[in-house]
């Protein structure tokens, strides 16, 4: 039997940090030699970290890149190393693949096809690859492609397939939203049968600015059969062995190859290189670890943790500070801040004002409680009395409204960062998506802050997914009651949320098709919605972009979030509401 070992390494790297990537890199060939690994692929642009963004238009940091590559060649010896990294090639920046083996860089692939859409920018930064390498490992055939390449059927796979590779190595750093695994496994299932090749596609894992990172490598057979896949949110390697004789059985099995060869060369358009290299032969019986996949609410927090963890930690954050409500959101963010950063490196801050309700109050000590973090209670009410009475005069003549209900969420805002410049503190705000979306939040009240870790998390998910969490080991973490009183501001006498929006369960789904799906008036009323709702909430939309445009980052867990995925002009008269 002729096997292949190979060790996909989902690594989590910090963009600009080339030392400190390096050194993991180092660190997971040693660990992949150890395993008997024969190749060891690293993720798209592992050097520098992913997205580097503008700092792509910087030559010095591109140079810097290539010049990393080289300490790494070194580390190769016994061992194929696939390393992603920025190329910086006759004037131009490149989305590139070092072929490293044995102790020296043998050759460099150039991605060809470069995303431009969503969150990617490549055509921004980035000159497309035009050649299709074959590598020659004694009687071992196998290519590589970066991320997008995989993504479409034909080039360069297919010309690699015909070109005699029995494996295809695809390096990626392919952001998470929620399902993504799945849509990547038929994906490349597809492309391996249709292309009767083996397709190992390493992921990276972790967090970087509004993006997070799943990892949930994978490794499919030249049948479209998954045979091996990493865990989600954690740094791995995983190791897996291909059966390369199981490939060339399919294809003399298989007439399509044959008719595909005759109609045209094959290998016109592959370059072939030797690597002077003989892969160490698999010992004992074959190696493919299965991690188990993820229901929907644990991959969801499992993203919120990660996310928020490491844009604390690469940003030099150690400690974060919340504005405890008694309601869900802000249970939710304490809880998620907990799991990320640990009890001791986080606070709660109970800031009760005339109306808050003493079930409110209870439920925030509960909660912190339960959680064993700081508790802070500072009554915003001095301040708010202070406040009204300073714009009296202004106000005089005019009803009594959202003015003065917004001055409480603003003065809890203020006291948040002005503990937060005291003590070094990120503020975490609790928005969700729901909010955001309708604009049912406080410019420079409870939108102050410095990451929005639900700002991608619709209302009737943030339910969902605190649930899985009660249900974990440990117990119960957020009460009950948080859980089943309805929700509300607090900022006049008995307000709910749903006096000012359609419930959830309606608004939830018509935000689904407005925001993410850009489905029509006609289409979301289609759906059995009532019109003047659809028309209400489309509106809400439409006029807060501006307040949207404000909001503090946060983890993406959607296909379609504000901010990265979601562009659209704050001056702007299109509106496509009927009537």
């Amino acid at each position: 039997m002729r096997t292949v070992r190979i060790a996909l390494a989902q690594v989590n790297t910090t963009i600009g940090d080339i030392a400190g990537n390096v050194r993991c890199i180092h660190e997971r060939i040693a660990e992949a030699r150890a395993a008997g690994a024969g190749i060891v692929a690293f993720p798209e642009l592992c050097v520098t970290g992913y997205p580097p963004e503008d700092l792509l238009l910087r030559r010095a940091f591109c140079e810097a890149s290539r010049e990393a590559v080289h300490g790494i060649a070194g580390a190769t010896a016994g061992i194929v190393a696939i390393v992603g990294f920025v190329d910086w090639y006759h004037g131009d920046a490149y989305n590139a693949a070092a072929i490293l083996v044995d102790g020296r860089w043998v050759d460099t692939y150039h991605k060809r096809r470069l995303p431009n859409y969503g969150v990617f920018d490549e055509e921004r930064y980035f000159a497309p690859g035009h050649r299709v390498p074959v590598y020659r490992a004694g009687d071992v055939l196998f290519g590589v492609s970066i991320c997008e390449d995989i993504w479409y059927p034909g080039l360069p796979l297919d010309a690699m397939a015909l070109g005699g590779a029995e494996l295809c190595v695809n390096i990626n750093a392919s952001p998470y939203h929620r399902g993504r695994i799945w849509s990547r496994s038929r994906m490349i299932a597809t492309r391996a049968a249709d292309n009767l090749i083996a397709v190992a596609y390493v992921n990276a894992i972790g967090g970087q600015d509004e993006l997070v990172f799943d990892g949930g490598s994978l490794v499919f057979d030249a049948e479209g059969q998954l045979i091996a896949r990493g865990p989600q949110f954690e740094e791995a390697v995983v190791v897996v062995d291909i059966d390369l004789d199981e490939v060339a059985q399919r294809r003399l099995h298989d007439p399509r190859r044959r008719v595909e060869l005759r109609e045209r060369d094959g290998n016109a358009q592959v370059d072939y290189v030797e690597l002077d290299f003989e892969l160490p032969d698999s010992e004992g019986p074959l190696v493919r670890p299965v991690a188990a996949a993820m229901d929907d609410e644990e991959e969801v927090w499992r993203a919120l943790v990660l996310g928020t963890k490491d844009y604390l930690g690469k940003t030099g954050f150690t400690k974060a500070v919340i504005g405890l409500s008694g309601g869900i959101d802000s249970s939710v963010v304490a809880a998620i801040a907990v799991d990320a950063i640990g009890a001791e490196n986080v606070a709660g801050v109970s800031m009760p004002s005339r109306y808050s309700s003493e079930h409110s109050k209870d439920d925030a000590l509960d909660l912190a409680e339960r959680l064993g973090i700081r508790y802070l209670s500072i009554p915003i009410e001095p301040a708010h009395r202070a406040m009204l009475e300073m714009v009296a005069d202004a106000f005089e003549g005019a009803d009594p409204g959202t003015a003065e209900e917004n001055l409480q969420a603003r003065q809890r805002g203020n006291v948040l960062m002005t503990l937060s410049n005291k003590f070094g503190w990120i503020v975490l705000t609790t928005g969700n998506k729901s909010e955001m979306a309708t604009g049912y939040a406080t410019l420079y009240g409870d939108m102050a802050g410095g990451y929005a870790v639900l700002k991608d998390v619709p209302k009737t998910l943030v339910y969902r997914i605190s649930e899985w969490r009660n249900r974990q080991p440990g117990g119960v973490v957020i009460p009950e009651n948080v859980l089943t009183k309805p929700p509300s501001a607090e900022l006049r006498p008995d307000q709910f949320d749903q006096d000012s929006l359609p419930p959830y369960e309606v608004l939830d789904p018509i935000l689904e098709a407005y925001v993410e799906d850009d489905r029509t008036f006609d289409e979301i009323v289609a759906m059995g919605f009532e019109a003047e709702t659809v028309r209400r909430v489309m509106g809400m939309v439409d006029r807060n972009e501006y307040k949207r445009r404000q909001a503090a980052p946060g983890v993406k867990i959607t296909p379609r979030a504000f901010g990265r995925d979601r562009r659209l002009p704050l001056a702007s008269r299109w509106r496509g509401i009927d009537g």
